[in-house]
């Protein structure tokens, strides 16, 4: 495996991470999951290389932070972790909201390290920027959790460029992790540039389009999998991007490798200041991912890429409007 430098200030990790939100929420249902599966995958991630997992504390209310632990139990060469806080739930797993006030931050990350049972976070990530709280105040708790030692590195989530400067004048950003893909190209407006300016990682997820450029998914999807509220999914909008996953099919069986892997391997040329999270929740699909890492692209294949799926050739929004608020536009 590869490896890639995580930032200008930055440890380096494997060309690819693993997002394991899915293995506890958002995709599927729980009759759907299997934690036997979840933790098998999990560490052939680690066999094969992986050394970087992504998580959030609020993903399945701290489920996922609890089955990561128990997958590294007994293991000598712990990865390096990321972990996004702020999300808050109700008992019943619905969204009531976000909290990144200082206190708050810290308490959450107490709980972090508890769950994932380590005395430090490798890297803690802001999973949103609230417009109610000033960036400075969440960035200086953060700085505070590094200064005692409970935290390695800053990170933020879906921050604009704006913000992404504001956080960095108070401590150096180490990543931003944002949606990003084929189907998804907005950061190439400024926010790719701001960060390579100030030296700052892209930790692009969603590279697979939350499934879409799989071309595994042909219809609309149901309650309670959480992309059955998003317009890119709805009615229409489905309709129309189902015939620009014909056309990356096409061009994946050209190149002889499956729609995902060309995917995947588009968002790897973007540069070596990427570093792209695949969401695998069985090893049957990481293995397909990771056969991705194989794939080379031509300056004229990328060429073709870029000019047949340029940013707004996908319709409808990433999520539903009042999320929209709240994520790089």
């Amino acid at each position: 495996m590869k490896l890639r430098k995580l930032g200008k200030n930055g440890p380096e990790v494997s060309q690819v991470g693993l997002g394991c939100m899915g293995m506890s929420d958002f995709y599927g249902t729980k009759e759907t999951r299997s934690r036997e599966e979840s933790i098998a995958t999990i560490r052939e991630a680690l066999d094969s290389g992986i050394n970087f997992l992504n998580t959030g504390d609020f993903y399945g209310t701290g489920h996922n932070e609890l089955l990561i632990s128990e997958a590294l139990k007994g293991r000598k060469n712990k990865p390096m972790i990321s972990v996004k806080f702020g999300g808050l739930r109700s008992p019943s797993g619905a969204f009531i909201g976000y909290d990144f006030r200082p206190n708050s931050v810290k308490n959450f990350a107490a709980h972090s390290l508890t769950r994932l049972g380590t005395e430090v976070i490798d890297i803690y990530q802001a999973s949103r920027v609230d417009p109610e709280i000033p960036i400075e105040e969440t960035v200086g708790a953060i700085a505070d959790l590094i200064q005692e030692g409970y935290v390695r590195y800053l990170g933020l989530s879906e921050a604009s460029p704006e913000n992404l400067r504001r956080a960095h004048k108070v401590h150096p950003v180490t990543a931003v992790e944002v949606e990003y893909s084929l189907a998804t190209r907005v950061i190439e407006k400024e926010l790719i540039q701001t960060a390579r300016e100030l030296g700052v990682a892209i930790i692009p997820y969603g590279i697979v389009g939350r499934g879409l450029l799989t071309g595994k998914i042909e219809t609309a999807l149901g309650v309670p999998d959480f992309r059955s509220n998003s317009p890119r999914f709805q009615g229409k909008n489905l309709e129309a991007n189902l015939e620009h996953v014909s056309l990356l099919q096409t061009l994946a069986k050209k190149k002889g490798c499956t729609t995902a892997q060309l995917a995947i391997a588009w968002v790897l040329h973007r540069g070596e200041d990427i570093i792209p999270l695949i969401g695998s929740t069985r090893r049957v699909s990481l293995k397909e991912n990771l056969d991705a890492l194989s794939v080379t692209l031509s300056k004229e294949e990328l060429d073709t890429l870029d000019e047949s799926f340029p940013e707004g050739t996908f319709q409808g929004d990433r999520y539903p409007s009042h999320l929209m608020q709240l994520v790089v536009k």
